[in-house]
Protein backbone atom coordinates (compact mmCIF):
# COMPACT_ATOMS: atom_id res chain seq x y z
CA UNK A 1 0.00 0.00 0.00
CA UNK A 2 2.81 2.44 0.87
CA UNK A 3 4.50 1.85 -2.47
CA UNK A 4 1.33 2.64 -4.40
CA UNK A 5 0.87 5.84 -2.42
CA UNK A 6 4.48 6.93 -3.08
CA UNK A 7 4.12 6.21 -6.80
CA UNK A 8 0.84 8.12 -6.93
CA UNK A 9 2.39 11.13 -5.18
CA UNK A 10 5.38 10.99 -7.54
CA UNK A 11 3.24 10.98 -10.69
CA UNK A 12 0.96 13.73 -9.38
CA UNK A 13 3.98 15.92 -8.54
CA UNK A 14 5.59 15.16 -11.91
CA UNK A 15 2.36 16.12 -13.68
CA UNK A 16 2.12 19.39 -11.76
CA UNK A 17 5.75 20.29 -12.52
CA UNK A 18 5.29 19.37 -16.19
CA UNK A 19 2.10 21.45 -16.47
CA UNK A 20 3.83 24.37 -14.71
CA UNK A 21 6.75 24.23 -17.15
CA UNK A 22 4.36 24.11 -20.11
CA UNK A 23 2.59 27.25 -18.81
CA UNK A 24 5.91 29.11 -18.51
CA UNK A 25 6.84 28.39 -22.11
CA UNK A 26 3.41 28.57 -23.82
CA UNK A 27 3.51 32.30 -24.65
CA UNK A 28 7.18 32.04 -25.68
CA UNK A 29 6.32 29.13 -27.96
CA UNK A 30 3.51 31.09 -29.58
CA UNK A 31 5.79 34.10 -30.19
CA UNK A 32 8.53 31.96 -31.77
CA UNK A 33 5.99 30.09 -33.89
CA UNK A 34 4.86 33.40 -35.46
CA UNK A 35 8.47 34.32 -36.25
CA UNK A 36 7.89 37.77 -34.77
CA UNK A 37 11.08 39.04 -33.10
CA UNK A 38 9.24 41.94 -31.44
CA UNK A 39 6.94 39.46 -29.64
CA UNK A 40 9.77 37.07 -28.71
CA UNK A 41 11.94 39.73 -27.08
CA UNK A 42 9.11 40.59 -24.69
CA UNK A 43 10.26 37.45 -22.86
CA UNK A 44 13.99 38.30 -22.91
CA UNK A 45 16.06 39.27 -19.93
CA UNK A 46 18.07 42.52 -20.28
CA UNK A 47 20.93 40.49 -21.80
CA UNK A 48 20.57 37.18 -23.58
CA UNK A 49 23.00 34.56 -24.88
CA UNK A 50 22.02 33.48 -28.38
CA UNK A 51 23.28 30.86 -30.79
CA UNK A 52 21.62 31.34 -34.16
CA UNK A 53 22.92 28.53 -36.34
CA UNK A 54 26.51 28.91 -35.16
CA UNK A 55 26.59 32.65 -34.58
CA UNK A 56 27.09 32.77 -30.81
CA UNK A 57 27.04 36.02 -28.83
CA UNK A 58 25.56 37.84 -25.88
CA UNK A 59 23.19 40.63 -26.85
CA UNK A 60 21.28 43.37 -25.11
CA UNK A 61 17.53 43.05 -25.48
CA UNK A 62 17.51 45.77 -28.19
CA UNK A 63 20.36 44.17 -30.16
CA UNK A 64 18.76 40.74 -29.85
CA UNK A 65 15.60 41.98 -31.54
CA UNK A 66 17.53 43.02 -34.67
CA UNK A 67 19.54 39.79 -34.79
CA UNK A 68 16.47 37.62 -34.23
CA UNK A 69 14.46 39.59 -36.82
CA UNK A 70 17.20 38.87 -39.36
CA UNK A 71 17.19 35.17 -38.47
CA UNK A 72 13.40 34.95 -38.89
CA UNK A 73 13.65 36.81 -42.21
CA UNK A 74 16.20 34.27 -43.50
CA UNK A 75 14.32 31.33 -41.95
CA UNK A 76 10.58 32.13 -41.89
CA UNK A 77 8.60 29.96 -39.51
CA UNK A 78 6.39 27.22 -40.83
CA UNK A 79 6.07 25.53 -37.43
CA UNK A 80 7.45 25.45 -33.90
CA UNK A 81 6.68 22.93 -31.19
CA UNK A 82 8.11 22.32 -27.74
CA UNK A 83 8.97 18.64 -27.39
CA UNK A 84 10.40 18.59 -23.86
CA UNK A 85 10.53 20.77 -20.75
CA UNK A 86 12.45 20.35 -17.54
CA UNK A 87 14.56 21.97 -14.88
CA UNK A 88 18.14 21.76 -13.72
CA UNK A 89 19.20 20.82 -10.21
CA UNK A 90 19.60 24.54 -9.56
CA UNK A 91 15.98 25.14 -10.51
CA UNK A 92 16.51 26.74 -13.92
CA UNK A 93 13.69 25.90 -16.33
CA UNK A 94 14.36 24.89 -19.93
CA UNK A 95 12.47 23.85 -23.03
CA UNK A 96 13.62 21.95 -26.09
CA UNK A 97 11.77 22.46 -29.32
CA UNK A 98 11.77 21.99 -33.09
CA UNK A 99 11.57 25.02 -35.38
CA UNK A 100 10.70 24.35 -39.01
CA UNK A 101 11.42 26.80 -41.81
CA UNK A 102 10.76 25.57 -45.35
CA UNK A 103 13.02 22.48 -45.64
CA UNK A 104 15.24 23.43 -42.67
CA UNK A 105 14.68 22.13 -39.15
CA UNK A 106 16.33 23.69 -36.11
CA UNK A 107 16.70 22.25 -32.63
CA UNK A 108 15.82 25.00 -30.18
CA UNK A 109 16.82 25.32 -26.54
CA UNK A 110 15.23 28.00 -24.35
CA UNK A 111 16.56 28.58 -20.83
CA UNK A 112 14.74 30.89 -18.47
CA UNK A 113 15.49 32.47 -15.12
CA UNK A 114 13.03 33.87 -12.64
CA UNK A 115 13.44 37.65 -12.39
CA UNK A 116 11.05 39.56 -10.12
CA UNK A 117 8.57 36.65 -10.14
CA UNK A 118 8.58 36.51 -13.96
CA UNK A 119 10.36 33.94 -16.10
CA UNK A 120 12.62 35.57 -18.68
CA UNK A 121 14.73 34.00 -21.43
CA UNK A 122 18.42 34.27 -20.70
CA UNK A 123 19.56 31.83 -23.40
CA UNK A 124 18.09 30.98 -26.80
CA UNK A 125 19.69 28.54 -29.25
CA UNK A 126 18.63 27.64 -32.81
CA UNK A 127 20.90 24.91 -34.19
CA UNK A 128 20.23 23.42 -37.62
CA UNK A 129 19.41 19.74 -37.46
CA UNK A 130 21.98 17.87 -39.53
CA UNK A 131 19.70 14.88 -40.25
Amino acid sequence: MGRILRLTVFFVCFGIIHAFAQDIFAPMKDAIKTGNAKEVIKFFNNNVDMNLDGDVAMYSKAQAEFVLRDFFKKHPSSDFAIVHTGSSKGGLQFAIGRYTSNSDVFDVVIRVKEVNKTYLIHELNFVKDSN
